[in-house]
């Protein structure tokens, strides 16, 4: 039996805002625990922001600083958000043809 490690993108950049990427067969180690827990936390804060950002144009009062830095963060939530989908996208298995000797990743539409 091959073992065969996949690229996972990591859910934060290098030092110059390229991606970050995983190479492991340890779904259990250290840096992959540490990638879960990140996604986990940016999708848990995409929500708060998203219920802040309901809040804050149902308002109607705000001025333009404030939608300014809520843009900024709605941003920041997104571009996040994006790339744990992404990451996670390219860790589905496709379904198998018939005959077919393993799983398959998306194609490059994630990437």
């Amino acid at each position: 039996m091959t073992h065969h490690s996949e690229l996972r993108l990591l859910p934060w950049s290098g030092p110059d805002g390229r991606p970050c990427f995983l190479s492991t067969d340890d779904a259990n180690g250290h840096l992959s625990r540490l990638a879960d827990n990140t996604e986990a936390i940016q999708l848990g804060l995409a929500i708060e922001l998203l219920d802040h950002a309901s809040a804050v144009l149902s308002d109607g009062e705000a001025d333009p600083e404030d939608l300014r830095a809520l843009t900024t963060d709605l941003t920041e939530a997104l571009r996040d958000t994006l790339r744990v989908a992404t990451s996670r996208g390219h860790r589905l298995p496709m379904p198998r043809a018939e005959g077919d000797e393993g799983p398959r990743l998306p194609a490059a539409a994630f990437g």
